[in-house]
């Protein structure tokens, strides 16, 4: 089954109050709070002179139960939740109407940085306006998953979504996997990177991929989407988790992930960037339990002898007694996503840890000799 139809008209005012009746984050939708001030803005400004609003998608569950409706909702966006966050938010007084905002209706109110109870105080009539505006809302019933992810993507499709955005909402075990491994504390608490356009899913994604290969392999888009279509078959779909490869691959993530939890800081400056994820998710994997804690501190002398090689390397005078394989790095450092990359950056990493290792015990040793 699978309806497209146009909702009842309903108002503002009735969708905000319905706020609590609807998940706004089902599996397939986008990161929330994407939109800045200005686009909010612009839509309130667009809605208060009676512009045409683009149509909001929901799934509409008021019709018989559904599998899909994990939250026991009535409704789940499926398209236009940044719409509908600019608006609760103008409800909620979160932000204000533009320095140069003029009602259409009435030029000579002076409404710029008002905010919505303002309105309701001073010009009761221009808050009745936004209150009462009908949104398009386009009521989706079906109970079919992959019906809702390619209606979400083909919505999207001439929009920039990230390729994590768009694998988010394809169907099968992969996409589920990778949500449930972007929920670890690592993602959450000890990486730097902004993860608002699935930057963490993204990274998640490439971590499943080479522990599902047991081998670092490429991780470019193209990549990754073949990689969440081998999942959806109906002999994974069957198989329970313990006999599942992919929920295997995922154990396994977990279990590394616990080890990059031990070595790394709460929003660590090491993790600035996702394209070190991978690398630095392999040389945890590779490394005893004893040595973990050691992690952190070689990689920080290892960027601390990168940034002190480039200096070299870049100066024509000195250039010829830079560190080859720091060079080398560098290089490979251009293409994140090639399978160079990703074998060549951590080889480099693991042969400069082992030494760094061997170097820190023998440093103790002699410390030991020393002191006695």
């Amino acid at each position: 089954m699978f309806r497209v139809r146009p909702f009842e008209a309903k108002t503002l005012s009735w969708w905000a109050a319905q706020r609590h009746l609807i998940d706004f984050e089902p599996p397939y939708q986008r990161r929330g709070s994407l939109w800045s001030r200005s686009d909010k803005q612009f839509l309130i400004d667009s809605i208060l002179n009676d512009y045409d609003v683009p149509k909001v998608y929901v799934a509409d569950f008021t019709y018989a139960p559904s599998v899909l409706n994990e939250r026991s909702t009535h409704y789940a966006v499926i398209d236009g939740k940044q719409r509908f966050e600019a608006i609760l938010d103008f409800f909620d007084g979160k932000f204000v109407l533009r320095d140069d905002f003029v009602w259409a209706k009435d030029p000579t109110l002076r409404l710029a940085g008002m905010g919505y109870k303002d309105l309701k105080v001073r010009h009761p009539a221009v808050a009745m306006d936004f209150e009462n505006f009908n949104l398009t809302v386009m009521s989706v019933v079906t109970d079919e998953e992959s019906k809702i992810n390619e209606l979400f993507v083909r919505l999207n499709r001439n929009k920039t979504l990230t390729g994590s955005e768009i694998r988010n909402a394809m169907p099968g075990v992969v996409p589920e996997l990778i949500r449930q491994l972007a929920k670890d504390e690592f993602f959450t608490e000890k990486v730097r990177f902004r993860t608002t356009r699935g930057q963490d899913l993204d990274a998640a994604g490439k971590m499943l991929l080479v522990e599902f290969r047991g081998r670092l392999v490429e991780t470019k888009k193209n990549t990754l989407d073949r990689f969440v279509k081998e999942g959806n078959n109906d002999e994974v779909a069957k198989a329970e988790p313990s006999e599942n490869d992919f929920h295997r691959a995922a154990k396994r993530v977990r279990s590394v992930l616990a080890k990059m939890n031990i070595a790394f800081l709460p929003h660590d400056p090491l993790l600035r960037s996702q394209g070190v994820v991978v690398p630095y998710y392999w040389l945890a994997r590779e490394t005893d339990d004893g040595e973990v804690s050691a992690i952190r501190p070689f990689l920080t002398d290892f960027e601390n002898s990168r940034a002190a090689n480039k200096r070299v390397a870049d100066d024509p005078a000195t250039a010829g007694s830079a560190n080859p394989e720091l060079s080398r790095y560098d290089r490979l450092n251009r293409s994140i996503n090639d399978a160079q990359s990703v074998e060549g950056r951590y080889e480099i990493l693991a042969q400069a840890f082992r030494d760094w290792i061997q170097d820190a015990y023998a440093g103790s040793e002699a410390s030991h000799i020393s002191d006695s």
